[in-house]
């Protein structure tokens, strides 16, 4: 069987003819309409349109490769490996959540709902209050305790410490941060600008030329004074200003107990026990 040729200059054709002329001469098969038209389509005429069925027939491929693909994205091998995936994440932070409970001494995590955990925050003894306060204002001048704290209970930590208070590690950085404030600050005066126990205190330790000299901070004149003398009396069991801090620790300030301690000498001893020297700027100075 031969087909006839076509080129542009052809007449066109019904599709019915066209279908037609495809069939035995001896064939007396008719076909309808819509089948005729159909099968035409797949035989375009014209070069533009043989170029139009090209990409079409691309285009169809090219969608059915894109639908496979996603399809095998959601395959049951695919699901499984997700799933293991997943599985696998929550045992990292199971060991995490276990290893970061015993760094916490067991005591660093609390229950949620859900069986979820969630870090606690850290809690400071009184000792512990005292020296992060106290190397908070210490360090900068601009320092100051916010208005809103309630001076009645124990601060919250994150306000006075420069770390992360619920960390891993942050039991140990609270450790480190006391040894270092009271190693930079043996002798620590919470002191009164208006108070003759003040000046008096301020003068004997004027005379003992200490070195590092001693650190005193003069609470009546701050902004956060409403603040911050009420909680210095909590924590350090003195209701009223002057106190002095040797070694962390607070001492009887009042002027009887501070020159007997110094006219026995205790007062020396304690002092160079803390840390600091006793005629050390004295005699810096007079090597100058």
């Amino acid at each position: 069987m031969s087909f006839p040729r076509l080129n542009s200059r052809s007449p066109p054709r019904s599709s019915t003819t066209f279908v037609r002329s495809y069939l035995p001469p001896s064939s007396s098969m008719s076909l309808p309409p819509q089948l005729a038209n159909v099968l035409a389509a797949f035989h375009p005429r014209k070069p533009k349109q043989r170029a139009t069925f090209v990409a079409l027939i691309i285009l169809v491929c090219l969608s059915s490769y894109i639908f496979i693909a996603n399809s095998a994205s959601f395959s049951p091998a695919m699901a499984l490996r997700r799933s293991d995936s997943a599985a696998a994440e929550q045992l990292a932070i199971a060991l995490e959540t276990i290893q970061n409970s015993r760094l916490a001494g067991g005591s660093g995590h609390k229950h949620l709902k859900g069986g979820h955990h969630r870090k606690m925050s850290l809690k400071l003894d009184q000792a512990q209050e005292l020296a992060a306060v106290t190397s908070f204002l210490a360090s900068l001048p601009q320092n100051v305790i916010p208005p809103s704290v309630d001076p009645s209970i124990p601060i919250d930590p994150s306000l006075v410490l420069d770390f992360d208070t619920r960390g891993p590690r942050a039991r140990e950085e609270v450790k480190a941060m006391v040894e270092d404030v009271w190693l930079r600050n043996p002798v620590f005066l919470w002191s009164k600008v208006y108070s003759p126990a003040s000046r008096e205190i301020k003068s004997i330790l004027a005379d003992l030329y200490l070195r590092p000299a001693p650190t005193i901070i003069d609470v009546d004149i701050r902004d956060d004074a409403d603040v911050l003398i009420p909680m210095l009396a909590r924590l350090t069991s003195y209701p009223e200003l002057p106190v002095l801090l040797i070694g962390g620790k607070p001492v009887d300030t009042s002027v009887d107990n501070i020159r007997a301690l110094e006219k026995s000498g205790e007062l020396q001893k304690m002092i160079t026990e803390a840390g600091s020297l006793i005629n050390g700027s004295k005699k810096k100075k007079n090597r100058k």
